[in-house]
């Protein structure tokens, strides 16, 4: 018989797994919806999250009551999120799915050096340089020079930045006790409302496919959303979070079977560069834990 901690961390790995596996479905479904415009991509995918987010709010006791002290971390989370976002969904239009996933995925390092300034926590020596490793490897999938697409590289890196330093928003909204509904509820409007003169000015009409394609994206966004939340219930992010690296491997082979995708050999030595940073600093987390823990005893 295995004991809860055990089952905890198995349910919130396969909780993490299927985060992973709904978000790079978003992804797929944002890329396949065509030539529709960015910021309407993200209005719709926006939408479909906040109905999803209404319901457990409207038969919850405190409704869509925000605790005293909150509104302004809320504020920042939308802004820095909404940002992110966009920027995201523009390079997924124009990068290979595994590039602009493994971009957005370098926010745990943002998230590093955010908290420095944001929650006054001091890194460690290792968060340091699994950072600056990080970045690194980030090189050989954005492939600074003169060419052109450099750009859409750089604008998913912001993407990546904007998650890192929304995640941090959200640590010290929970911190503060704040329901997670509300959370995604006051993005997911926030996004709607920054978006929603975009529709009006240069709305582009959209086929039954790409209205389908988008209410997939949005559909898989909140299994990604509310699966990754259920993940964190059972077990801290140190101890699962280097699982979600999952999400690159999940949008890498969507992009190869259905797209025709083939990463270049310097984006596959990021990935490698990057992942594998991850994967070490959380190694190192848990051995480090658990030395001091046997030494306690």
């Amino acid at each position: 018989m295995m004991n809860s901690s055990k089952t905890d961390k198995i349910k919130a790995i396969m909780c993490i797994l299927l985060a992973a596996f709904g978000f790079s479905l978003m992804t797929f479904f944002v890329r396949i919806s065509g030539d529709v415009p960015t910021v309407q991509k993200a209005f719709f995918r926006n939408a479909f999250a906040a109905v999803i987010a209404f319901f457990p709010l409207i038969k919850s006791e405190e409704k869509f009551h925000i605790k005293k002290g909150c509104f302004g971390d809320i504020a920042f989370r939308c802004l820095f999120g909404t940002s992110g976002l966009i920027c995201n969904f523009y390079a997924i239009d124009r990068l290979d799915i595994a590039d602009a996933n493994m971009l957005n995925k370098l926010s745990p390092f943002f998230a590093i050096i955010l908290s420095i300034f944001i929650l006054k926590e001091v890194p460690t020596f290792i968060d340091i340089l699994a950072t600056v490793i990080a970045f690194i490897g980030a090189l050989f999938i954005i492939r600074p020079g003169a060419d052109v697409t450099v750009i859409p590289a750089l604008i998913g890196l912001y993407g990546g930045f904007g998650a890192g330093t929304a995640y941090v928003f959200v640590r010290k909204l929970g911190s503060k006790g704040e329901r997670t509904p509300i959370i995604v509820m006051c993005f997911s409007l926030f996004s709607c409302i920054v978006t929603f003169p975009f529709l009006i000015f240069d709305y582009h009409p959209m086929s039954s496919k790409q209205w389908l394609f988008l209410i997939l994206a949005g559909l898989s966004a909140s299994l990604g959303q509310f699966s990754i939340t259920t993940a964190y219930k059972y077990a801290p992010a140190k101890e699962i979070s280097v699982f979600d690296y999952t999400q690159v491997i999940f949008a890498g082979l969507l992009g190869i079977i259905f797209l025709g995708e083939t990463p270049v050999p310097l984006s596959i030595i990021g990935y490698i560069i990057i992942i594998g940073t991850a994967f070490a600093r959380w190694w190192l987390t848990i051995r480090k834990e658990s030395l001091t823990h046997a030494q306690q005893l």
